[in-house]
């Protein structure tokens, strides 16, 4: 039986059909260390400021850190459900705000590229744990690697993070490139990170911009930018999401507003969907291989 085939029973099997189905967004970058897992970590408290449930995925499997920056000790993590020791309910954490967080493992490097097995086991795991959710947030690993395409075709909507440092904007586009090439993507949503201020980060999203144009036939969205704030590496020290210890530096207002508009991307999904909490699956179904 083939990876979709199965994925199909388990979509079919307990959800319901009638709750809104989540806003998936995936946050990912080409080169590491660009500060993803942080604006994820803040996005997410942003997001349960204003009154949304709020799930987050540390999908980068093997070198996980979303409990690290959010100062949390998970007892387990996504090792444990991917080997069949746990439910995924079981393993969940409690962040700022009420944000729910499923740890991932660190130094593991079986599970840097997952197994077909193994998918199945988390699609089916997630899959009980979507109802009353209003945004899914999927912290991918870097690069070009299977797991890492895997997580993106799962989203609605994929958030690269870019910044001013030449090799992450040259390893963005070989990742906007090969998930085009290959995974059929074709919207892409850019947040400029520790840029100057905002024509610097306008003049780099022109940059890429153009040159996805030209090669790629790709239009991309500048989301937003994240100034380069002194306050960002204090917060992260104190392992606390920026948001919440500096709530009005120049980062956390610029979080703010991106916030506002996930919640207005989710407004607009759930408008133009409404077969429910099984859309979420027929979606990723869509998306569960590369094309050939």
């Amino acid at each position: 039986m083939d990876q979709a085939e199965t994925l199909r029973k388990f979509g079919g099997s307990s959800r319901s059909e009638t709750g809104p189905s989540p806003f998936i967004l995936a946050v990912t970058s080409g080169k590491g260390g660009v500060g993803k897992s942080n604006v994820v970590s803040n996005l997410s408290c942003t997001l349960a400021q204003l009154g949304l449930s709020v799930l987050v995925m540390d999908a980068d499997m093997g070198l996980g850190n979303i409990d690290i920056l959010l100062g949390l000790t998970p007892s387990y993590n996504m090792e444990h459900v991917l080997n069949g020791q746990m439910r995924a309910k079981d393993i969940l954490v409690e962040g700022p705000g009420g944000v729910r967080i499923l740890a991932a493992s660190s130094g593991v490097q079986e599970l840097t590229n997952l197994t077909a097995e193994q998918k199945m086991v988390l699609v089916s795991e997630l899959e009980t744990m979507m109802d009353g959710v209003d945004v899914f947030l999927i912290d991918t690993g870097a690069g070009i690697s299977s797991n890492v395409m895997y997580f993106n075709a799962m989203a609605q909507e994929v958030l690269i993070v870019v910044t001013p440092e030449p090799a992450s904007i040259t390893d963005a586009y070989a990742l906007m490139k090969v998930s085009a090439i290959r995974y059929g993507g074709k919207r892409f949503k850019i947040l400029l990170n520790t840029v100057k201020n905002q024509q610097e980060a306008h003049q780099i999203f022109s940059h890429l911009s153009m040159v996805t144009q030209r090669f790629l036939n790709l239009s991309l969205d500048m989301y937003g930018y994240v100034p380069l704030d002194p306050n960002v590496l204090k917060a992260i020290r104190q392992q606390k999401p920026v948001v919440q210890v500096f709530p009005h530096s120049q980062a956390s207002r610029q979080f703010q507003q991106l916030a506002q508009k996930v919640r207005e991307e989710m407004k607009i999904y759930r408008s133009r969907n409404t077969g429910g909490g099984r859309m979420f699956w027929r979606d990723f179904l869509n998306h569960t291989g590369p094309r050939n």
